[in-house]
């Protein structure tokens, strides 16, 4: 009795969408409050437990879309004469050892690259992780006419000196390692080229892989041989059919701007920071359900806007911010979380960010009072929720420092000048308000901005 033959495309799981992608996507682990009454090692161990969450956004759906679909591609390719013109192609170039060319080109090619451009941080990767391992379920596909394991996905690193030999081998380690194959031995044995590489990396591609994902691609842009990297994987989809993914920063798309045929490769999806929306809340309260201090803290709009404002709409800082609090806490016996451990993590844990991250409070423009003759400052401070509401200054609000006391940002204005914004960052240990430094710059018709500095650190930003 024959076989059947089995369609590879019907291997994979079906395409998901909706709430039921929503649900599968979703990574909350298991949290039980008892946890808080435990010793703090017992603790300190399971607050790790928070950067294993993970919550799906419009972005976790439209990138597993995208990789599905580019699988899916790329498997269809598989199957018919083409596929076995180009494998017969494949084959001659790998035997063309004295590098005789007679007319070697891609048949079942295709340009099958797309790219995922994203700032760093906002989950990209995570996401593309999830995607896989749903739209796979981590299964090798099998074929049996003729017999075949195929790898839905492979994922690799650019390279830090785009070499393009280093990529092909790589990616021939990851497929041994997924099929217990010997690929990358018999290259390295063999001393083989670069232009042999690709010749039976293509071949290996086109029997063995679904999609290919090429990781940190902003790595090509300050490197020579950067589109020499780019002209390889080209020539890898020419060649085997297979669907190539590019990931990395907005770094690279200066790279890929730069010329037409390079500009073609590179369409696919874009995106920046995390805006100040529903999903950035749901995100903030859902990490707070994860709390190890023994004092539980219920979250608040302040404590939401003040993860914003620190962590420029950065999903990762914001988790670290909330990890790295409750472990300050833990270990100074502080036991809650609140804006002052918050406040802790941002400043002893955050230094390398602090240039990028600047916090300060925005005033409304026609909050500002002009003066004919002289300048009136406004002072914002920590003075409760309701009072920060009622100015309209959202997202960003005033803070309190590790010592609770009220920080504020001030508005400088003059005629006929844009008002300036100071971002306050510490306080000193005397007693003093603004109220009085006020009094005293009108009494002595001196700038208050002077008698500030002596009191407080005090940033300016240019508007």
């Amino acid at each position: 009795m024959l076989k059947e033959k089995w369609n590879i495309v019907e291997k994979l799981p079906p395409m998901l969408s909706g709430e039921e992608l929503k649900r599968r996507l979703e990574i909350k682990p298991f949290y039980d409050g008892e946890i808080r009454s435990k010793t703090k090692s017992e603790r300190l161990v399971a607050l790790n437990e928070i950067y294993n969450i993970y919550l799906p956004s419009v972005m976790s759906e439209e990138i597993y879309s995208k990789i599905y679909l580019a699988m899916l591609r790329s498997l269809q390719k598989k199957e018919g004469k083409l596929a076995i013109q180009q494998r017969n192609e494949n084959g001659k170039r790998i035997r063309d050892i004295d590098g005789s060319d007679y007319g070697y080109q891609g048949i079942i090619g295709g340009s099958d690259s797309f790219t995922i451009i994203g700032s760093s941080g906002i989950g990209k990767s995570s996401a593309i992780s999830r995607a896989i391992n749903i739209a796979t379920e981590n299964r090798v596909l099998e074929m049996e006419e003729p017999f075949c394991k195929i790898i839905p996905a492979v994922v690799v690193q650019c390279p830090f000196d785009c070499s393009v030999k280093s990529l092909l081998l790589q990616i021939l380690r990851q497929i041994d390692m997924e099929l217990d194959t010997h690929y990358y031995d018999m290259a390295v044995r063999a001393r083989a080229t670069t232009d042999m590489l690709i010749g039976s990396v293509s071949q290996i591609a086109l029997n063995h892989i679904g999609l290919l994902v090429v990781d940190e691609i902003q790595n090509i842009v300050n490197h020579r041989q950067g589109k020499s990297l780019v002209g390889m994987l080209t020539q890898l989809i020419n060649n085997s059919g297979i669907s190539i993914c590019m990931v990395g920063t907005p770094e690279a798309e200066v790279f890929f701007e730069s010329v037409d045929y390079l500009a073609r490769r590179a369409l696919g999806l874009r995106y920046g920071n995390c805006e100040y929306n529903a999903y950035f809340r749901e995100f903030c309260e859902s990490l707070f359900q994860y709390q190890y201090i023994k004092q539980e803290t219920v979250i608040s709009d302040s404590i939401i806007q003040w993860l914003y404002e620190h962590s420029a709409g950065v999903l990762a800082v914001v988790v670290s911010l909330i990890h790295d609090a409750q472990e300050i806490s833990i270990l100074n016996d502080r036991e809650i979380l609140d804006i002052v451990s918050l406040n802790e993590a941002y400043e002893q844990r955050m230094n390398m960010l602090h240039s990028h991250i600047r916090p300060s409070v925005v005033i409304k423009k026609d909050a500002v009072k002009r003066k004919k003759g002289n300048s009136t400052l406004e002072a914002v401070g920590n003075s409760g929720q309701e009072e920060r509401q009622e100015t309209g200054i959202l997202p960003q609000e005033a803070d309190s420092n590790r010592d609770g006391r009220a920080t504020g940002s001030i508005d400088k204005a003059e005629d006929n000048v844009e008002p300036v914004t100071y971002s306050v960052d510490k306080g000193d240990s005397s007693e003093w308000s603004f109220m009085e430094l006020a009094e005293l710059a009108k009494k002595n018709r001196c700038d208050m901005l002077s008698l500030l500095k002596g009191k407080i650190s005090i940033t300016e930003i240019a508007v």
